[in-house]
């Protein structure tokens, strides 16, 4: 009896005609459990003025051939970068790639020359805490945020 393969999964840098799907993948499970604030729409909408012109990079997972997560890290200068809009879509959950994004972003910052990865998210997001937390992060002292739900911060050396 001949099972049908699973698709794979590929982490891919970004290209132009991945900006709707980058959007859509973020609003979906921002709107699912907070609302869009105003730096959420400036990243959504020019990802490649917001994060990639400004030496920041912004990676996709395909499962076979569809987009189904991504992850974006922005430059915030001196080797530090923010691991921010990390999003899978609930059809995907399960299959590990939130961590495959994760660890795919914290090499490309170490290709980078990073030296220090952090990210800002908030205590109801019981799993995406966890996952954070197996990549290496741990918690820091919260300092304020442009994002009103951000009530968590945490960091890892690279």
């Amino acid at each position: 009896m001949h099972t049908p393969e699973q698709p794979s999964v590929t982490i891919v840098d970004f290209e132009p005609q991945h900006a709707a799907k980058f959007r859509e993948l973020n609003e979906e499970w921002i709107t699912r459990y907070f609302v869009m604030e105003e730096a959420d729409h400036k990243s959504l909408s020019d990802p490649k003025g917001y994060i990639l012109d400004k030496g920041g990079f912004i990676l996709m997972a395909k499962y076979g051939n569809e987009v189904v997560g991504t992850c974006a890290l922005i430059n915030d200068g001196d080797g530090v970068y923010e691991l921010a809009k990390m999003a899978v879509t609930p059809k995907a959950q399960g299959l590990k790639i939130g961590k495959m994004l994760g660890e795919a972003a914290l090499q490309k910052a170490r290709e980078a020359g990073g030296v220090k990865v952090y990210l800002v998210s908030n205590r109801r997001l019981g799993p995406a805490l966890n996952l954070y937390r197996r990549l290496g992060f741990t918690e820091v002292p919260m300092p304020p945020s442009i994002y009103e739900r951000a009530d968590i911060k945490m960091e890892t050396e690279l």
